[in-house]
This record gives C-alpha cells, sequence and structure tokens, in this order.
C-alpha cells in the first residue's frame, strides 16, 4: 500500500525547467484546485484585469464607427456603412505627411536619446557602493515622475520664455540676445525629448535596476581575480546581464513609435510652433471630439494602433531572430 501511494506521488511531481536552465520538480495540481488554493493572489488580480476589460478590451467595440458615417442622432448601428472611406480620406488629407512627420521625427528622438538614458544611469547607479547615498539618489531622481505635465510645462515656461527665464536672461548676457525657444517650431522636438529625459530616466531605472540585482555576484569575483576594472565589469558582465531586459523595452517602445502622447504636447504647443507640434494624438484629438469627426478619428486612432501592433510583431520576430526571448 506504502508503495503504491510512493508511486503516485512520483506519478504528480511535474518537470519544470526555469529560464537559467534549472530543473525543478512540482507538484501537478489542476487548474481550479490550484486557483481556489491561491485564491487572495487572484482576487489582487482582479483591479487590474477590470482596467483592461473596462478601459481597453470593451472600447475596441467602438471602432466599429471608423467605417461608418456615425452620426451620434443615429447611433453606432443606425449610421450608413461607408467602407473604407474614413481611411480614404485620412490618408489623402494635407495634414498626413505632417502629422507622420512630426510624431516619427518626435519618436525617433526620443528613442535615440531618451531610451538609454535609464540605462546608463542605472548601470551608474548600481556602481555606487555606499547604500545610504544610493537610496537618496534613487529617491531624488524618482520624484520628477510625480510630477504632473501641467506642473513641467509651467515650469517649462518660467525657465524659457523671453522676457524673464532664467535660461534666456544667461544667453542674453553671454550673446547679447534672447532665443525664442518655446515660440520657435524648430526647437520644439527637441524641447519635448528634453522633458522627457527630465521627467522619466529616474523612474525608468527601476526595471534595469531590478534586472541587475539578479545578476550573479560571483561573476564579479571571477573577473576581479583576472584582473578585470569597473568598466570592464560593466561591459563584459552588467550589460550582457540586463541585454534581455533591454530588447523587452525596446521592442515595447518601438511599438509606441506613432504614440507620442497627447496631454504633454498638447499644453507645449502653441500657434506660432504648430507646424513642428501637431502629431497623430493631438490631431485625434482635435477632429474627434472638438470638430465632432467622431469616424474619421476613429480611423486614424485604428490606423495609429495597427501600425503599433505590426511594429511589435516584427520588431519581437527580429529579435527572436537574432537568439533573444523578445516579449512572448
Amino acid at each position: 500500500m506504502m508503495s503504491m501511494n510512493k508511486k503516485k506521488k512520483k506519478q504528480q511531481l511535474k518537470t519544470i525547467v526555469l529560464p537559467d536552465g534549472t530543473v525543478m520538480k512540482a507538484n501537478h495540481t489542476s487548474t481550479p484546485r490550484y486557483m481556489i488554493q491561491h485564491k487572495w493572489l487572484y482576487i489582487m488580480l482582479l483591479p487590474g484585469l477590470l482596467y483592461f476589460v473596462l478601459f481597453r478590451y470593451v472600447p475596441m467595440g467602438g471602432l466599429v464607427i471608423a467605417f461608418k458615417n456615425y452620426s451620434p442622432f443615429k447611433g453606432v448601428w443606425g449610421s450608413p456603412w461607408v467602407g473604407l472611406e474614413q481611411f480614404r480620406k485620412f490618408f489623402s488629407t494635407a495634414d498626413f505627411g505632417r502629422l507622420l512627420r512630426n510624431t516619427l521625427g518626435i519618436s525617433l528622438m526620443q528613442l535615440v536619446l531618451y531610451f538609454p538614458a535609464p540605462i546608463i544611469l542605472s548601470l551608474f547607479l548600481n556602481e555606487v557602493r555606499h547604500n545610504g547615498y544610493k537610496r537618496v539618489v534613487q529617491t531624488l531622481i524618482y520624484i520628477p515622475h510625480f510630477v504632473s505635465w501641467v506642473i513641467v510645462a509651467s515650469l517649462t515656461y518660467q525657465l524659457f520664455n523671453v522676457s524673464d527665464g532664467i535660461v534666456n536672461i544667461i544667453i542674453k548676457s553671454v550673446s547679447g540676445s534672447t532665443i525664442d525657444i518655446l515660440s520657435k517650431g524648430k526647437y520644439f522636438w527637441g524641447l519635448i525629448v528634453g522633458q522627457d529625459i527630465w521627467r522619466e530616466t529616474g523612474y525608468g531605472t527601476i526595471v534595469f535596476l531590478a534586472a541587475l540585482a539578479g545578476v550573479d555576484q560571483t561573476l564579479y569575483e571571477a573577473a576581479r581575480v583576472d584582473g578585470a576594472g569597473r568598466w570592464r565589469l560593466m561591459w563584459h558582465i552588467t550589460l550582457p546581464a540586463i541585454r534581455s531586459t533591454i530588447i523587452m523595452m525596446l521592442i515595447l517602445r518601438v511599438g509606441s513609435l506613432l504614440s507620442t502622447g497627447y496631454e504633454q504636447i498638447f499644453l507645449m504647443r502653441n500657434d506660432l510652433n504648430m507646424e513642428f507640434a501637431e502629431v497623430f494624438d493631438t490631431y485625434i484629438y482635435t477632429r474627434g471630439i472638438v470638430n465632432g469627426q467622431y469616424s474619421f478619428s476613429s480611423a486614424a486612432g485604428m490606423f495609429k494602433s495597427v501600425v503599433g501592433l505590426i511594429l511589435v510583431l516584427g520588431s519581437n520576430k527580429l529579435a527572436k531572430m537574432f537568439g533573444e526571448s523578445g516579449i512572448y
């Protein structure tokens, strides 16, 4: 009898292979039983799940108006079908080329200048050996993330305005003239990326510092024995250890190339820099909410979302071709 029980227990053991190659044995239980056993974890999951269902998946049903000439008086199903007419109208408008140029210009600048900033800062923070000083620095660089874009825009106006902005006061004392940074379109993209770097770099280090915490310390000890300095350790051990995390974040970043954000750009644009400040997000708001062209703006938003999906799938496939794990 005892031998039969032992045999059943052995059959219930399931082999699990961890990402690092470690093989573990775990008891195999059915999914319903597992969910009941860990019910509090699933209860904690409910708020996030409800958020995505209500605000991400349910609104997808409204995309049907992109294929209609929607009228609020006729309703979604009473409005006539027009097929791809709204998409043709969007692609043929004179604004499309300008929107694509501005959106890609800002996104590519963010990809080149902003994306590496949290990685570099994480590497430097990882080299700090005094824990007290490290915690203070981390706290200080996290704070800007919790400042709203309204406050960030106000601070930017106070710093760069021509009359009494501290930046223009310094420029005038050096060169004798001021630079209208807020009104000239050629400075707008750099201004937006600069705000992103100031506000989000510190908070972006959380993901990379968490990845760095899992690096095997024996690798550093072995490299030090071989005479490697700090730069060698960083280049040959630290960076390769977080490479998968960097690739994953890069894939997600590439997927949002056409999503530059609405609030930040809306607060910083004005009539003088509109030529370089109008992007897909602000255009959709203006045409859809302000002008009431719901079908047209839905078509524009759907185009942006489909392109983002294609970019995510393509970049993930490319990452796997180079031997990385990707996001799925």
